[in-house]
């Protein structure tokens, strides 16, 4: 960090310190609404969530070859495979927008395009299996329906307008991701014995992870009593083929690479979880600086300013996966429309603050602000045209 930058940083917090009224009661809540969202998210969401995400990192980092991910998600790939299958991995992996960072930054360093990866980033907290079926059974058929089409068209069309936006960057970037992969990879393991090795992680990332349905009859509910049982069993199994197919070496470059993502990733995640629940609290208090009276004041209706602040508001605000549903029936209960409702649901899972410094500190400010912006303009877009036909 630079001499200003520093400068800069001991100025704010000398000036936060000498002004912030830290008597006044609000403050006090919001500073305290801060620690508990942040002890709230460590508790539920670093062990099961990003532990795993980052060992699933780490891995694709090591053990899954340049060329493989290239051939897939690579400039020079099929649009129509890249995009096919980074459109709809959130069917998959049912990740909120901090656990699918490491995901993203794994694939986007090994030499994926600018556009899968973006489309993957978007799909995999937006599209989200249980999240849908819960919408849609919560707020009603129409706007899970409409909130599933929308995130696929969206992880599709942001991802593309992406690549086409930072085509020359991206040509660049993936020509000297190749010189600097230009050794020939050995491969110790046979591709079938891969593919269990990361189906596995993935598995446990799914299963530790299930959430318990509203209504507890049914497979759902059938598969979240099995949740535990089944994750041991992945794990036994992942135990035995890291001990029966991996050098020591290996395993080490595996733990290296890990703590890598984690040591990028994580304090600029807490940062801005601290940041969020200072400013609107944690999703079931909304005591935060920002009153709830605000948001429902300025989301009701179908107007285009609805509808932007709508976007705005869950491009900022961090949802753990499924809870966006929730909070969503409290919001239309205040007076929500039904336009802002879906540009809240399309905008909010896919992004938080948490997940923007992680994903600037990735791809750039310039692609951040890009993703950002399409992501709220194209939110904003929707839920205006469904509030008219809804």
């Amino acid at each position: 960090m630079s001499k200003s930058k520093k400068f800069l940083l001991y100025l704010a917090a000398f000036l936060g310190a000498f002004y912030i009224p830290f008597s006044n009661p609000t403050i006090k809540n919001a500073i305290l609404e801060s620690f508990l969202m942040l002890q709230e998210y460590a508790r539920e969401h670093v062990i099961l969530c990003l532990v795993p995400a980052f060992f699933i990192a780490g891995a694709i980092a090591n053990f899954i070859s340049q060329q493989s991910v290239i051939k897939y998600f690579g400039g020079q790939a099929k649009k129509w495979i890249s995009y096919s299958v980074a459109s709809v991995s959130g069917t998959i992996l049912a990740v909120c927008s901090c656990t699918v960072l490491p995901l993203f930054a794994g694939i986007y360093k090994r030499g994926a395009g600018i556009g899968p990866a973006i489309a993957f980033l978007y799909s995999g907290p937006a599209i989200n299996v249980l999240a849908i079926i819960l919408t849609a059974r919560i707020l009603g058929w129409q706007l899970g329906l409409a909130r599933a089409v929308g995130a696929v068209i969206f992880a599709l069309i942001i991802g593309l307008l992406m690549a086409v936006i930072f085509r020359k960057d991206d040509q660049e970037r993936l020509a000297g991701t190749m010189m600097n992969n230009s050794v020939d990879e050995e491969e110790n393991r046979s591709g079938l014995q891969n593919i269990f090795y990361f189906l596995s992680m993935v598995l446990i990332l799914v299963f530790a992870n299930w959430a318990r349905p509203a209504d507890m009859t049914g497979i759902w509910a059938a598969i979240y009593k099995l949740k535990w049982p089944v994750t041991i069993i992945l794990l036994v199994f992942l135990v035995l083929m890291l001990i029966k197919w991996f050098k020591k070496e290996e395993l080490s470059e595996w733990l290296e690479s890990t703590w890598g993502f984690a040591e990028q990733i994580l304090p600029l995640l807490f940062a801005g979880v601290l940041v969020a629940g200072f400013l609107m609290g944690r999703p079931d208090t909304n005591a935060g600086i920002i009153p709830a009276e605000w948001v429902s004041r300025f989301v009701g209706g179908n107007s285009l300013l609805a509808n932007f602040t709508a976007s705005i508001l869950g491009a900022f605000m961090y949802f753990a996966t499924l809870t966006e549903v929730p909070i969503l029936q409290g919001l239309i209960g205040l007076g929500m429309g039904k336009g802002p409702a879906l540009a809240l649901l399309l905008a909010g899972p896919a992004l938080s603050l948490p997940n923007m410094l992680v994903i600037r500190s990735v791809i750039g400010t310039k692609k951040t602000v890009v993703f950002v912006s399409l992501v709220v303009a194209m939110a904003t877009i929707t839920g205006l045209i469904y509030g008219v036909i809804a």
